[in-house]
């Protein structure tokens, strides 16, 4: 099941651009991971409340595809949502755009998992938060 997009507004800052004059392959991976935790905590799950379920969500796999560079100052849409569930991972998709065109897709695989790292099946309630 598909939820809803999240999206969130950033403007690029210096400190992000690389040697080539444009913001280098580690700020997309800061803005995908940042965009998903703001997602996460904003139907209220953040950190705290994974810690205290007991479980949560790590990274398995991360594939992006840059289409154009995004530039100091450049104002951007980060937008993200969850495309599928399986019972114990999640399959998120993020777009980074400016003025509506898209830089970079991002196709992440995040598995629940307990606090000592073991696979976990998704709660009902997390599912629930997110609409699935």
């Amino acid at each position: 099941m598909v939820t809803r997009a999240f999206v969130v507004p950033l403007t690029v800052v210096r400190s992000e651009i690389d040697e080539l004059g444009h913001a280098s392959n580690i700020a997309y991976l800061h803005w995908v991971q940042d965009v998903a935790k703001a997602h996460s905590e904003s139907v209220g799950w953040d950190h705290a409340a994974y810690v205290k379920l007991g479980g949560v969500f790590v990274v398995t796999k991360h594939e992006i595809e840059y289409l154009a560079p995004a530039m100091n100052g450049d104002e951007l849409q980060l937008i993200t949502w969850i495309e599928s569930w399986t019972a114990v991972t999640s399959e998120r998709r993020t777009r980074i755009e400016r003025a509506g065109k898209v830089l970079a897709r991002c196709t992440t695989t995040w598995a629940f998992v307990s606090l000592e790292g073991k696979p976990r099946r998704i709660p009902a309630e997390v599912l629930a938060a997110f609409g699935a």
